[in-house]
């Protein structure tokens, strides 16, 4: 069957990620930003393996320059969600990209952000601080969090190059951002192995793991993550992409589910990895045989790790189960 139009959450999208290659290369005409290298010759994002993909992330975001830029920019992403029944999502940004992290500046971008609305789509903010960018960048990035915290900032988070630095050498970050009451969550797993999970939730505290699908290498900690509940936030298309795992039947989600560990569904950054919700639930009933009850728990579990309020989970408990 198609899951286009079945009810959908989403936890693990990244707004810059989102951007449709066509949306970022006519902002660049527009501008006269030069980053036609970024792009294939049928128009996607060209890039091989994963610092690359970074380098061309980071490119893209070139063409994206000014509160406005954002406030389109989010419109179209929450277009493309309403297209595949997403009825919740949360979505990292980085003030890193808003304005250089000045506190003033992040507060129109986030404002403009919030202009943008579709009918039947909720979205939330989880400022993301960029791990290669450094600890001081990300204490900066924290601030912003901190400082905006509130109904659409709802959670503080951190992505990039799982090797730069320790886990711990963000910690104040996170500190400041769990002190103005913000959920975390962290990018490990991805890359680093087992031990960059164990080391992201001593040293981070954190509630989710962004990916985290290495887990799967330590009985000890799959054991843990069932027990706890800590949530995975796995992206198994980009898992697929970048190379991380050669195919879908070698990826460790459902050996996770079936082990007790709590899983969601996202698509991290979907048009550089060719991807979207349904596309998703579409490939985990063809190699896993998932189904309805399947992906009823998926939302379930989505749902009650979300960071948003009690009575938006209220309505949105409302919406999945009609």
């Amino acid at each position: 069957m198609s899951w286009k139009t079945f009810p959908k959450i989403e936890l693990h999208l990244h707004l810059e990620g989102a951007a449709d290659p066509a949306f970022i290369r006519g902002l660049a005409q527009e501008k006269s930003v030069d980053i036609g290298g970024i792009f294939d010759e049928e128009g996607a994002y060209k890039y091989s393996g994963f610092d690359e993909f970074l380098q061309v992330y980071e490119a893209a975001t070139q063409a994206l320059q000014s509160p406005e830029d954002f406030q389109r920019l989010t419109q179209s992403v929450l277009e493309n969600l309403a297209e595949h029944n997403v009825v919740y999502a949360e979505t990292f940004v980085s003030p890193d990209f808003c304005g250089g992290r000045d506190l003033g500046a992040w507060r129109e971008y986030l404002h403009a952000m919030q202009e943008a609305h579709v009918e039947g789509v909720t979205l939330k903010g989880i400022v993301t601080c960029i791990r290669h960018f450094g600890p001081d960048k990300a204490r900066e990035t924290a601030l912003c969090a901190a400082e905006t915290a509130g109904d659409w900032v709802v959670g503080f988070g951190m992505g990039g190059a799982e090797d730069a630095g320790k886990a711990g050498d963000f910690a104040y970050a996170f500190d400041m951002a769990r002190e103005a009451g913000l959920r975390l969550t962290s990018h490990a797993g991805e890359w680093g192995g087992a031990q960059s999970v164990w080391d992201t939730i001593n040293d981070l505290r954190i509630e989710r793991i962004g990916h985290g699908v290495h887990a799967i290498e330590d009985p000890k900690l799959v054991d843990y993550l069932a027990e706890t509940g800590l949530v995975l936030e796995v992206n198994p298309g980009s898992n697929i992409a970048l190379g991380v795992y050669l195919s879908l039947e070698q990826h460790p989600i459902a050996k996770l589910r079936d082990a007790g560990v709590k899983v969601t569904v996202s698509t991290d950054d979907p048009p550089f990895f060719h991807t979207d919700m349904t596309q998703e639930f579409e490939q985990l009933e063809r190699v896993f045989g998932w189904g309805v009850d399947d992906f009823h728990a998926l939302n379930a579990t989505a749902l009650d790790a979300a960071f948003c309020d009690a009575a938006t989970k209220e309505a949105l408990a409302k919406t999945l189960e009609n």
